[in-house]
């Protein structure tokens, strides 16, 4: 037996123990984290940032709660506002500038971790404590000692329950410090917790789902209250959606005593910061333009400007999707705004009374309908493919449409053909060669459930998980010892035999 060994070192089975020896503690605890979810992660690049000038009000509320030298007499703050309002840039944007300060000799960001509904890594808070736990040992280095420690000791505490990993990876390391009065205070932030669901546990009724993704994130805020609870140099940012059970949870009495609550949707000036944004990259627009024949007339005219804003109502999404819209380098800006703008709307007075989603999904809509007619039917099925499979894929977005490509029977390139004229809301311009775990299609959460949701877009998810899983068994049947197989496909089928099971479930 020991001849299955005989190459290894380092460690011991003792009783079912892992032995960790010297310096491998934090390596290990390394390799449990969920380094995605932090907010300079690979997997986020480019992370989202507030545009330069923009959600200045809010950013400044942050920093003046944070407090840097003085702790707030309320640790927790909790921020939030509907969809597509720049949460998770105003997250990334005090990040980058905190970690940027010339002015502290410490790190005032000890930890972050960014929830992401599609990441099987970060939708899930399995690894939440452990990812916090490994970022304080690198921004508090007089903890990575006692963090270490407590790792060598009980490797598998890795996978105990979360508060039992709060007690020996957090809360016991620092009480190991001694005096913590005159410790700078670090600040955590959590961005996107409604987007912690839970999915290794999901359940087959969907009710009782609902309820697990509730009560799943009520248990980070717990985990939080925790740390709070033992008074350490740690402040806590959260950013969410006003999910009524995060809402009534944050305002019972055991957290409305030590919680900051900032409204995102009545901070600032909406409106202001969409007109910088706009006036910027039109301008940024304009310069690579030539000019229009027969027309010196500048573009775009100050009514076309005002008419974009009137029609954004504040709403930073569609205006930021509207650019990326425009901004095609295979087209005509001018008369890509131009079409926007004159398309058609319920009515004037539908407009004023809309919630910016409607006017977001009208959006969307034009977007769709302005994709040639010959591709529509492909670019159905492709999205449809992305959409029930799309959280499985590794590698880059040209990699995953390849193998999409492949699996469903289409010419090779098909794929990121029909979809280019949906570079406003799919990430097709992302870095080829960039290796990613978890792909991010869609620019914002809210295009694929427009998608599954609108009743008047034909997109069926469930059609395209058969093909997809038709083409995975295919090309599994096809592996012989001898025969030459395309690597990528066989690993991608492999990955997902997980939805096979949840098919089957789903066809009972």
């Amino acid at each position: 037996m020991s001849s299955y060994f005989a190459n290894s070192r380092d460690f011991a089975i003792n009783k079912l123990t892992l032995n960790i020896s010297e310096g491998d503690a934090l390596q290990y605890l390394h390799k449990h984290s969920a380094t995605s979810a932090m907010h300079d992660s690979e997997e986020r690049y480019p992370p989202p940032l507030c545009h330069e000038g923009t959600r200045q009000v809010v950013i400044s509320r942050i920093e003046s709660w944070y407090g840097f030298a003085i702790p707030p007499e309320k640790k927790i703050m909790w921020v939030h506002a509907p969809a597509g309002y720049g949460k998770t840039a105003v997250a990334g944007t005090v990040s980058r500038n905190m970690e940027s300060r010339t002015d502290l000799d410490f790190n005032p960001v000890g930890a972050t971790f960014f929830f992401w509904r599609t990441s099987p890594e970060r939708n899930s808070p399995a690894r939440f404590i452990i990812t916090l736990a490994y970022q304080f040992t690198i921004s508090i280095p007089e903890l990575a000692p006692h963090i270490e420690a407590a790792v060598k000791r009980n490797p598998m505490v890795l996978n105990k329950a979360l508060e039992v990993q709060v007690t020996k990876l957090i809360v016991e390391p620092f009480q190991s410090l001694g005096e913590l009065d005159n410790m700078p205070h670090r600040l955590v932030i959590i961005d996107g917790l409604d987007e912690c669901i839970n999915s290794d546990q999901q359940s087959r009724v969907e009710k009782q789902y609902a309820e697990d993704q509730e009560r799943v994130q009520v248990r980070v805020l717990e985990l939080i209250r925790t740390l709070h609870s033992h008074n350490l140099p740690l402040c806590f940012l959260i950013l969410s959606r006003p999910e009524p059970w995060i809402k009534q949870h944050i305002e019972s009495r055991s957290f409305q005593s030590i919680t900051e609550t900032l409204d995102l949707y009545q901070v600032g000036d909406h409106m202001k910061d969409v007109e910088k944004f706009v006036r910027d990259e039109l301008a940024r627009i304009a310069e690579g333009l030539d000019p229009q024949p027969g027309n010196g007339k500048e573009w775009p005219r100050e009514y076309t400007v005002k008419y974009f804003l009137w029609r954004t109502g504040g709403h930073m999404l569609y205006a930021a999707t509207v650019i990326r819209h425009i901004d095609d380098p295979y087209d005509d800006p001018r008369q890509r705004l131009q079409d926007i703008l004159k398309g058609e709307f319920n009515s004037t007075q539908d407009l004023t009374h809309s919630t910016p989603f409607s006017s977001l999904h009208e959006l969307y809509r034009q977007i769709l309908r302005s994709c040639p007619q010959a591709n529509r039917a492909t670019m159905g099925r492709v999205l449809e493919e992305i959409l029930a499979a799309g959280g499985e894929f590794e590698g880059s977005v040209y990699d995953a449409l390849n193998i999409l490509d492949r699996l469903s029977g289409r010419p090779p390139g098909c794929g990121i053909k029909v979809l280019r004229p949906l570079h406003a809301v799919i990430r097709l311009s992302s870095n080829n060669a960039r290796k990613l775990r978890h792909l991010r299609f869609f620019y914002h959460s809210s295009f694929a459930e427009f998608l599954r949701d609108s009743p008047d877009i034909t997109i069926n998810a469930r059609k395209g998980l058969s093909r997809v899983l038709g083409g995975c068994f295919k090309a599994m049947s096809a592996v012989t010892i001898d025969g030459h197989v395309r690597e990528e496909h066989v690993n991608f089928s492999l990955r997902c035999l997980q939805l096979i099971s949840q098919l089957a479930l789903f066809m009972l």
